[in-house]
């Protein structure tokens, strides 16, 4: 396993749609796994899409247990939405790819997923609260969307000079 630089926006790979995994996942797309969430868990955070570690493969890794209980890593590879509800929930949502950066976002509170586990299984599913924000979020990567996409100009404005200064500072 090894860790990966996350890259950062505006880098122009964050905006390429991912392509997806043909024919079984392979030892090859579990090192990558691997490697995405050792990358992840060193960040810290509780999810990464391949395309941030400049990987524009249709994978993501997650784990959201809670800070002191165990690890509970979770793999999905072509994953898709079948259905989301109407009812939204408003999330802060910050991002790897987006550092220090942190807004509100609202997505729909429940989806219905399928995808296939890190040895290849089908699984579908119903995610739901902090798992619906986190799945969407990260799906949005696969197709090239960051989380400041979704909130207003303005916001986004800032936010990207938020990490233009940052960027700056850590080049002194």
């Amino acid at each position: 396993m090894a860790i990966r630089p996350i890259l950062v926006a505006p880098d122009p790979v964050l905006k390429q749609k991912s392509l997806p995994v043909e024919g079984p996942v392979t030892d090859a797309h579990r090192r990558l796994m691997d490697d995405m969430l050792e990358t992840m868990y060193d960040a810290p955070g509780i999810g990464l899409a391949a395309i941030q570690i400049g990987e524009p493969l249709r994978i993501i890794v997650m784990d959201l247990a809670r800070e002191g209980d165990p690890p509970e890593p979770r793999y999905f590879v072509n994953p898709e939405i079948l259905e989301s509800t109407e009812t939204t929930l408003p999330y802060e949502e910050g991002c790897l790819s987006v550092p220090e950066v942190f807004e509100e976002v609202q997505r729909p509170d429940k989806v219905r997923l399928r995808y296939l586990d890190y040895n290849g299984k089908p699984v579908e599913e119903e995610a739901s609260g902090l798992y619906a924000v986190c799945i969407q979020h990260e799906m949005d990567h696969l197709e090239g969307v960051l989380f400041i996409d979704r909130i207003s100009r303005l916001k986004r404005e800032n936010a990207m000079r938020k990490l233009k200064k940052a960027r700056k500072e850590a080049a002194l």
